[in-house]
């Protein structure tokens, strides 16, 4: 048995603090949402001793400003066992508001339930709870815990995961606010689209909240496909009241469609006039989009230059020595780009025009190098330059521009 010394409850009305030698100074608790949120007052009482029912649990205590305020209220909210608060993590043996001297003792229960966290938290394989080290770990720490299989685990994690969907289901569409939602979609290497669908929205204690609702396929990228998913994965949730939706600059036919199936339910702000956000990474993508047409045929010898030093363990190794040779360093200099991500192609070529005169010594030395046609020149890594230069200033304005744009929307929320 493991003890486990905690402060403890003290009325929040006395100005007397309590302290031990052991125990130490009662650490403050956060309190929770307004209690007459979860509080109805009782009618038919004497006005002079009013009282109020709890919603969840219909239990009634005295609420009267000038003998008991609302300590009694929120004291019993924080032991009502039909309420649950929908946006907190409640994890056996942490936060507990109403503090006490207790003694933790070994269940085969919370053990599964914190394996299961541990395999969700740190994105581990089911098979890690299969391993001999994990077994003797387990044996070492306790001999009592029957460690489950893969499957069990993942069963766990899955259940889980309803938990926390009902929780959040219920956090949305229990005080009714607004939601505003953001959007992505990309085809990976295997050539299939994909699309997540997050969910940005403040709760009572005026925190801001940030949940992936959906991470789905799509069949294609066209607005009405975006749109039907959007209002499938907003029914799922229970989602009826809108804000705002950032997509891409494109898709207007996405927020066209999600305005007519919303405009009649009454969920949109002045009939969703304004429900359509710009999406800011995109604009900045079109604007060095169109700068890369000028300089994509030297953006193309360069990163020729780079996959080749890269694909052969014996090249690189040659690059390296060479580079030692100019006094130059090779770290974060040799890493490819994805030509779809602006930002990729700027580390690429930063890193590159670094070991300029590495690349121009591989080239009098290795006679396999690239075709002619296919080394860059001095031109090439002077555009280069130019360019690195000027999608510095990108770079160092990206996020910011978005912060600044999330923050608005918030603002205006």
């Amino acid at each position: 048995m493991i003890i486990r010394m905690t402060s403890f409850s003290v009325d929040e009305t006395s100005n007397q603090s309590c302290s031990s030698p052991v125990l130490g100074k009662r650490k403050s608790v956060k309190p929770p949402p307004s209690a007459w949120e979860h509080f109805i007052k009782v009618e038919g009482c004497d006005p002079k001793y009013p009282r109020a029912a709890c919603k969840h649990c219909e239990a009634s205590y005295a609420c009267d400003s000038k003998r008991n305020g609302t300590t009694n209220l929120k004291r019993h909210l924080k032991k009502c066992k039909m309420y649950v608060n929908p946006l907190e993590d409640n994890v056996e043996g942490e936060g507990d508001s109403e503090s006490s001297l207790m003694a933790a003792s070994f269940t085969q229960e919370n053990c599964r339930k914190m394996l299961a966290r541990m395999v969700i938290l740190d994105e581990l394989p089911f098979k890690f709870v299969e391993s001999e080290g994990f077994h003797q770990f387990c044996r070492a720490l306790n001999p009592k815990f029957v460690i489950p299989s893969r499957v069990t685990v993942a069963k766990d994690c899955f259940q889980m995961y309803m938990k926390e969907k009902k929780k959040l289901k219920n956090a949305l569409t229990r005080s009714g606010q607004r939601v505003c939602l953001t959007t992505d979609t990309w085809t990976s290497v295997q050539n299939i689209n994909y699309m997540v669908i997050t969910a940005y929205f403040i709760d009572d204690d005026w925190n801001l909240h940030k949940r992936i609702l959906n991470f789905c396929q799509v069949a294609n990228h066209k607005g009405d496909t975006i749109g039907r998913t959007i209002e499938k994965c907003l029914e799922c949730w229970g989602i009826d009241t809108l804000f705002t939706v950032t997509v891409d600059n494109s898709n207007d036919v996405a927020i066209a469609y999600l305005v007519k199936k919303f405009k009649g339910r009454n969920g949109l702000v002045l009939d969703g006039e304004f429900i359509h956000i710009r999406c800011c990474a995109h604009i900045l993508n079109l604007i060095v989009s169109d700068a890369l047409k000028d300089l994509h045929v030297s953006i193309i010898r360069i990163r020729n230059a780079v996959k080749y030093v890269r694909s052969s363990p014996a090249r690189l190794q040659i690059f390296k020595d060479f580079a030692k040779e100019d006094k130059m360093s090779t770290k974060n200099c040799l890493t490819m780009d994805v030509p779809t991500r602006w930002n990729s192609t700027f580390t690429m070529l930063d890193g590159a025009i670094k070991c300029q005169k590495t690349f121009e010594r591989l080239e009098e030395h290795d006679p396999s190098y690239l075709p002619k046609d296919d080394i860059p020149i001095t031109e090439d890594w002077d555009n280069a330059k130019v360019f690195v230069k000027f999608l510095k200033t990108f770079s160092e304005r990206h996020s910011f521009v978005l912060r600044i744009g999330f923050s608005l929307n918030l603002w205006m929320t």
